[in-house]
């Protein structure tokens, strides 16, 4: 796999350079409330720009359906990447001078990025080539998608492996292939449906799985308790019960809730109460573990040596739920394990929740994409810069 460094010694002044980054960001109106991969990118287009390169960014916004949407326009980014970079970064131009970074629009304006016929995104990566000389490759919160900016850019340019998405890779490797144990993983967020894969390849490496927010229902339905009006996916119960099966077959530990805040309602200023996981009332609903389990996931973690936390314990965004998901971190900032925010909802708590982003090892920038490495899946924006 070519690096950003290879290219920078082969020389790039004056030179096009495409970059694909990951800037896809929260958005509240025209402000970013997260800018976490924003500050991400800067590595690799500082260093591009610093060696007099000309470089043009692709970036997506959003789901905007393949067609021009005001509410997702790239302009908040390009101001804020301009801040970061101490120099102004023009949104929509197609071309840039020595030196200079600038921002093409969402690139899923364009229904070809998506598009599931490889004539029509080879048709959009043709057209990106153009405008260049050689691809660096380095939004790793998309590398799991075939997409034109992805994937197909990759085989019409020379391409090459940005600073971000090489650390990435490096990261997740570590997470498979140089384990050091015992290796604890944290799940949580919604839906068992959205990590299915995920926990059926895990159970065949971790030594722990410590499973909180909305999915820990689900499990706890599976062991026959009674979960209120709490997130239940019904269909998954059957394939829950046959992980719990299976970790026990295999001695793999999977720690559940023992209580939980059960609130009246899912809003911010909801009426709630502690009680036992296996004595959710008829009329609540989880919406947070609770200071038992905080204390039981701390102990559990605490003597961990490689740590992997995707999703939060609970509704974080509402104060008054977001303690499970800050004892977690905070258990993992106390921690001598390597340990690893995997990205999404987990990484945007850790900022959201004022906690030292230094205090971790890694904290990445693509939920999804590093979840589908860890599944085991083949990351096609990687296997083809290693083609």
């Amino acid at each position: 796999m070519k690096t950003l460094s290879d290219l920078i010694a082969e020389g790039v002044s004056g030179r096009r350079v495409l970059v694909r980054a990951d800037l896809n960001v929260p958005l509240d109106g025209d402000k970013i409330t997260d800018d976490g991969r924003v500050r991400a990118s800067v590595p690799t287009l500082k260093a591009l720009a610093d060696a007099g390169a000309r470089v043009l960014v692709a970036a997506h916004l959003g789901r905007p359906e393949g067609a021009p949407d005001p509410a997702l326009s790239l302009a908040p980014v390009a101001a804020r990447l301009g801040e970061l970079l101490g120099a102004e970064v023009r949104l929509g131009a197609e071309t840039a001078g020595d030196g200079t970074v600038v921002l093409l629009e969402n690139i899923r304006f364009d229904p070809r990025e998506t598009s599931k016929d490889d004539a029509e995104r080879a048709a959009l990566a043709g057209e990106l080539a153009a405008k260049a000389d050689a691809f660096v490759s380095d939004g790793f919160g998309v590398v799991h998608r075939k997409q034109a900016s992805v994937y197909d850019v990759a085989r019409e340019l020379p391409a090459y492996a940005g600073e971000l998405v090489l650390a990435e890779v490096e990261v997740l490797r570590k997470l498979t292939d140089d384990l050091r144990r015992p290796y604890a993983v944290v799940l949580g967020g919604a839906k068992v449906s959205d990590k299915l894969g995920v926990i059926a390849n895990l159970l065949t490496k971790v030594d722990r799985l410590l499973v909180g927010g909305g999915m820990a229902y689900t499990f706890l339905k599976a062991q026959g308790h009674e979960v209120g009006r709490s997130l239940l996916q019904e269909d998954q119960l059957e394939t829950v019960a046959g992980f719990l099966e299976d970790a026990e077959a295999r001695g793999v530990e999977i720690v559940l809730p023992v209580d939980v805040l059960a609130a009246t309602d899912f809003a911010a200023d909801a009426d709630h109460d502690v009680v036992p996981a296996d004595a959710i009332p008829a009329d609540r609903q989880g919406l947070d573990i609770g200071p038992a389990s905080r204390e039981l996931f701390a102990a559990k973690l605490a003597d961990a040596r490689t740590v992997f936390w995707n999703g939060p314990m609970g509704v974080f965004e509402f104060e008054a739920f977001a303690g499970g998901t800050r004892a977690v971190a905070e258990a993992l900032v106390r921690s001598d394990a390597f340990t690893v925010v995997g990205g999404g909802d987990s990484a945007a708590a850790v900022r959201a929740l004022g906690l030292p982003e230094d205090g971790f090892s890694h904290i990445s920038t693509g939920g999804g994409a590093s979840l589908e490495f860890l599944e085991g899946k083949e990351l096609p924006g990687v296997s083809v810069l290693e083609d």
